[in-house]
């Protein structure tokens, strides 16, 4: 089910965005509405689950994170796994931090941070294509993230 937004609340989301510890008084002040009703939007949208969180963004370079990758997986299908059990099973993995299943000539796609190469390769050859229902994989190093949103 679809669930509309207006514009009050768009500016309201993007403002979060930039800064989800901002005051409902902050935020007002910013796109000229008053607090109540900021505060009012913004209870409504969590509780229709349009905002599902407020996280906290982590610069994962700063504590040592500083390698990432993105590995496609060609899964194998076989009776005692599913495509989507395998999906789950991999996001239990320490150092994945995104599972995505996706079409194309691969089926998942994974964002894997680690402290070098040489872990994240670790975690590929000794956990990851271990996995039942892991055909091929492969995977690119990102140099550098210009643009990401949670």
């Amino acid at each position: 089910m679809t669930i509309m937004i207006d514009k009050k609340d768009e500016m309201i989301i993007a403002e979060l965005k930039k800064d989800a510890r901002k005051t409902t008084k902050a935020i007002a002040a910013n796109i000229n509405i008053p607090r109540v009703t900021v505060h009012d939007r913004i209870q409504k949208m969590i509780h229709k689950g349009i905002i599902k969180s407020f996280d906290v963004i982590i610069d994962y370079k700063k504590i040592g994170f500083t390698t990432e990758v993105f590995i496609f997986i060609a899964f194998t299908p076989n009776p005692e796994i599913s495509q989507r059990q395998l999906a789950q099973r991999i996001a239990k993995l320490t150092g994945v931090y995104e599972v995505h299943i996706i079409s194309g000539e691969y089926d998942l796609l994974l964002k894997v941070r680690g402290k070098s190469l040489e872990e994240i390769g670790k975690l590929v050859v000794d956990k990851l294509r271990q996995l039942q229902g892991v055909g091929r994989t492969l995977t690119f190093a990102c140099f550098e993230t210009v643009k990401e949103e949670l």
